[in-house]
């Protein structure tokens, strides 16, 4: 059923919508029968107010919008959930654009929001964006905008991001503290900030170590199609690696079943360490480590930025970058 409208409540009642209006705000201008009159009519019939549209009426349009790559993800699932709670506390509304990892989409979604009169937005780019002149369109319309994660370097504006190269640094270190000598990285694509923070830390970690950096150990591999084919070629090298440093936990948690299924044990032949600490950590077998990106913890403080550039509370000039912690979760895929 159609939502009804003041100009349908006017109509039934014999009316102007002005005067349905101020009725159902309770102005003294218009006479006490007439105004119960109204409202009864308003709550038999489930009249709901249209908040945007007399948002955009006052120029007052308290809404947020939020651009990801994905939402089955576990990580930007609880990113969001961050923002949700972080929206709410501030009376903000919101709404999500999801581009898919797809250019085309991701400068729709801004187009989309930009009519929708946000004041401002939240974004993490796709893997597949290399030109940047939408986002710069959000700032060229005066509308707020805070990176968060995935962020564009050529754009000067606020960030939000996890400290990728400490987690990577970390968790190679460790995994060579257990042992392990030959140790692979499967990375995501090379143009994304976050995947060269990681890579530059499994890297260092290595140096630190005098172990070698070997390009037939390094590999994008983040997604599970590419997980079937590019771990079963490094498992076959002579020697094969002793660890496997994964980009995200779906590819450990593929990296773990396909290790198995050659006959080599997870992890007294070979190590597995994930990056996210999604749920997948605790239904792998063995339980899988991984590195904690405190996805919830980034949403809040992204949302908490955005909305204190909205009111004027951050008065930084200049570019504000907020960094998220990381933290190693030690469980039974490692020595």
């Amino acid at each position: 059923m159609k939502p009804i409208t003041l100009k349908d409540i006017a109509k039934a009642l014999g009316l102007s919508p002005s005067t349905v209006s101020r009725a159902m705000k309770d102005n003294p201008a218009i006479s006490v029968q007439t105004r119960e009159r109204v409202q009864a009519y308003a709550a038999e019939h489930k009249y709901k107010p249209n908040t945007l549209a007399m948002q955009l009426r006052t120029n007052r349009v308290n809404t947020i919008g939020v651009i990801v790559p994905e939402i089955v993800h576990y990580f930007f699932s609880t990113v969001l959930a961050g923002i949700q709670d972080e929206a709410e506390k501030k009376n903000y509304n919101l709404l999500f654009c999801l581009s898919n990892e797809d250019y085309e989409r991701e400068v729709k979604s801004v187009e989309t929001l930009l009519d929708a009169r946000v004041c401002g937005i939240l974004a993490s780019q796709s893997k597949s964006t290399r030109s940047f002149d939408h986002f710069q369109e959000i700032i060229d319309n005066k509308v707020h905008l805070v990176f968060f994660d995935r962020i564009c370097t050529g754009i000067n504006t606020d960030k939000v991001v996890v400290d990728d190269y400490a987690g990577a640094f970390n968790a190679v270190e460790y995994l060579i503290s257990t042992g392990c000598r030959r140790i692979a990285f499967l990375g995501a694509t090379p143009w994304l900030p976050i995947a060269n923070n990681r890579r530059m830390g499994y890297e260092d970690a290595l140096r630190k170590h005098r172990l070698p950096i070997e390009k037939e150990l390094n590999q994008v591999c983040d997604t599970v199609d590419l997980a079937k084919v590019i771990i079963p070629q490094m498992l076959s090298l002579d020697p094969p690696p002793d660890a496997f440093f994964c980009i995200n936990d779906e590819v450990a948690a593929y990296c773990i079943q396909i290790t198995k299924s050659t006959g080599l044990d997870v992890p007294e032949d070979v190590s597995v360490c994930g990056f996210t600490n999604s749920y997948l950590t605790e239904v792998t077998y063995p339980k899988l480590t991984s590195v904690d990106q405190h996805g919830y913890r980034m949403g809040e403080v992204a949302a908490r930025l955005l909305i204190n550039r909205i009111e004027g509370k951050e008065t930084k000039p200049g570019i504000v970058s907020r960094l998220i912690k990381t933290k190693l979760v030690v469980r039974e895929s490692t020595k």
